[in-house]
């Protein structure tokens, strides 16, 4: 066989970090469908991991072509201590994603929780998924491997519509959390409850007060001012006959 040039190797790089995250998500989608109550989001979840053994076995496929092997880690060196090397580690990662499911059991402190927890873990690993299928679409594309972009163009987007399904789904558990673990009494914390509350309360008796002292001592002055004035005789006034003292008349 061929030796691969740097663009092929590049691309089995690639293939294969796209190979390791699907095998680990294999896992993962496994347990979670085991732990998920809701009927459409454990259709959707069982749909996904139809997609994602299918996505691992094309991706497979595509590496082989390229003259790879695929793995779930890409291990430098001589081929039979890369192989080794591949094997160890790759053993090591089965095993933690195999743990990775009895951990998620006890995760959150109700089974609305647990499934909130999974959606987000879920989450986070499409968005993975979609960031690595765009750099190898973009990749194939710029080596001129047109077939490798059909693939990546189209596993991108099955992950586009898992992520868009699970955006939505989110926010359904988050509200089904608060129904099972918060009691209604408590939910509203618009209306104020506890030291909040009496804080605010406080705070707008305090301004209430502010405005009607104001005015009492706004009405206390004027009333002084009134009285004051009551009590001043008033100045005669220049030029008024009733002021002024007349002069007698000279006698004829």
């Amino acid at each position: 066989m061929a030796e691969q040039t740097a663009g092929e190797a590049k691309l089995v790089q690639y293939l294969n970090e796209a190979f390791g995250t699907e095998k680990r998500l294999e896992t993962a989608l496994e347990a979670h469908i085991a732990m998920t109550v809701r009927p459409e989001y454990k259709k959707r979840l069982k749909e996904h991991l139809s997609e994602t053994k299918r996505h691992a076995r094309e991706v497979k496929a595509a590496i082989k072509r390229l003259g790879g092997v695929a793995e779930t880690i890409s291990a430098p060196g001589p081929q039979p201590i890369a192989g080794a090397a591949q094997a160890v580690v790759g053993a090591g990662q089965k095993a933690v994603a195999l743990a990775q499911g009895p951990l998620h059991m006890l995760r959150g402190t109700g089974e609305d929780e647990k499934q909130l927890k999974n959606a987000k873990t879920e989450y986070a690993s499409e968005a993975e998924e979609i960031a690595t299928y765009t750099a190898i679409e973009v990749l194939a594309e710029a080596l001129g491997a047109k077939e490798i972009q059909r693939l990546a163009r189209t596993i991108r987007r099955d992950e586009e519509r898992m992520s868009a399904f699970l955006e939505k789904e989110i926010p359904r558990l988050t509200k089904a959390v608060v129904r099972s673990e918060i009691p209604a009494a408590q939910r509203s914390l618009a209306s104020g409850s506890g030291a909040s509350a009496t804080k605010r309360k406080a705070t707008s008796k305090t301004a209430a007060r502010k405005p009607a002292g104001a005015a009492k001592a706004t009405a206390a002055r004027k009333a002084a001012g009134t009285r004051k004035a009551a009590g001043k005789p008033a100045k005669a006034r220049k030029g008024t006959g009733s002021a002024r003292t007349r002069k007698p008349a000279r006698a004829a």
